[in-house]
């Protein structure tokens, strides 16, 4: 079964939610326009119930099926990035310094799409939770979303998402049961000496010299504190110091990013960090301060909810366009925290060869929203099928 033929005529409709959308990008889970359009298509669609506010912006609307059942949970993201737009677009973004260049406008339309579809024909039990979440890309808007209650409160039993993959067959999907995604922590290293003129470095105590060796030697955990077989990846991606040529700084700047899978390894790199930062700096005679914030836990799919999403994927786009098991990845995505408390799976849809996801001629594909929509909307009706 392709692309199911009623989500196929919504196919114009959804390019022109897509790109309104895409007009009016929103940071964080600051989104009310956003979140506006979302709920006043909802209301077009009919759903049951619509929940506003959750997560600040967060939307969770209730479309009923046939008969007694469970609830099964389907998230799309809706915030976009602080980056310049340049791909010259007629429906570029109207807001300056922010688009949507990760497709969240897509995955939305996605989903709008698959409900428009259920609320219509309601050929499944139980009911669907539609979860529109802001504060994917910064703030971990999931993690509140599920502190404020959310699988609790709407009784929802499993959870499934997707995301666009630039660079894979347009329409096809691909994920793997268990680890798919790494966890994501910040690293802040401060440092203060003591400034002064360049051409006299004996009456200085420099920070940059100190902020240099830090930086390689946060290297040496990789390399020589972890074992070759546990994945690991440290990157210091910005070091801020000094003003002008001929000035040694007071102070000195670092930050950057950790990506692991196991918890024991995490702990690793924070207590070999905070030795380095110590140690180093009691070598340069400068004041150094570690600041390692923890961020979003492993994205883990449910092996069996993970094969039964393969299944669904494969009736939608057929078995040659669908991977089911292609190994984890570095990236990061905070669905893990639905994730850890219930089962399901994440999933990634073919955008095919386009510009790469973060950069400024990025843009989401928009014959694929119908495929991700059919995928969404026979992910309900075959878990929660109507009891004859």
């Amino acid at each position: 079964m392709p692309v199911v033929n009623r989500i196929a005529d919504y196919a114009e409709e959804m390019t022109a939610w897509r790109r309104h959308l895409h007009q009016i990008p929103e940071l964080g889970f600051d989104c009310p326009e956003t979140a506006a359009f979302i709920a006043a298509r909802l209301r077009d669609f009919g759903v049951d119930e619509i929940h506003e506010g959750i997560a600040k912006t967060g939307i969770v609307a209730i479309i009923e099926g046939r008969g007694q059942g469970p609830t099964i949970g389907l998230r799309a993201d809706f915030d976009a990035l602080p980056i310049p737009e340049a791909t010259g677009a007629d429906y570029a973004s109207t807001h300056p310094g922010k688009m949507h260049a990760c497709g969240h406008d897509g995955h939305t339309t996605m989903l709008l799409g698959a409900a428009k579809y259920l609320a219509e024909t309601r050929n499944f039990s139980g009911r669907v939770a539609l979860i529109f979440q802001p504060a994917e890309e910064d703030g971990g808007g999931a993690g509140v979303m599920v502190e404020e209650g959310m699988l609790d409160r709407f009784d929802i039993t499993q959870v499934y998402a997707l995301h666009n993959a630039p660079g894979f067959v347009a329409g096809g999907f691909y994920t793997t049961p268990g680890a798919l995604m790494a966890a994501v922590d910040q690293f802040h290293v401060h440092i203060k000496g003591v400034g002064g003129h360049g051409a006299m470095p004996q009456e200085t105590r420099d920070p940059v010299v100190a902020a240099i060796s830090i930086a390689q030697a946060f290297q040496t955990i990789v390399s020589r504190n972890n074992c070759a077989l546990d994945d690991l990846v440290i990157s210091v991606t910005q070091i801020h110091a000094g003003t002008t040529d001929n000035v040694i700084p007071e102070t000195a700047y670092l930050n950057g990013t950790v990506r692991t899978f196991d918890p024991r390894v995490q702990r690793m790199v924070m207590r070999r960090m905070q030795a380095i930062v110590e140690g180093q700096a009691l070598s340069f005679e400068v004041k150094a301060k570690l600041d390692y914030e923890v961020g979003y836990p492993a994205t883990i799919n449910d092996a069996d909810k993970t094969g039964f999403a393969v299944e669904v994927a494969e009736e939608i786009s057929g078995k040659d366009r669908v991977l089911g098991d292609v190994g984890r990845e570095m990236g990061a995505e905070d669905f893990a925290y639905m994730l850890e408390k219930r089962p399901g799976a994440y999933l990634f849809i073919g955008q095919g060869e386009t510009a790469g996801l973060h950069q400024p001629d990025y843009d989401f594909n928009d014959d694929i929203a119908p495929v991700g929509a059919s995928f969404f909307a026979r992910l309900v009706e075959r878990a929660q099928p109507v009891a004859k």
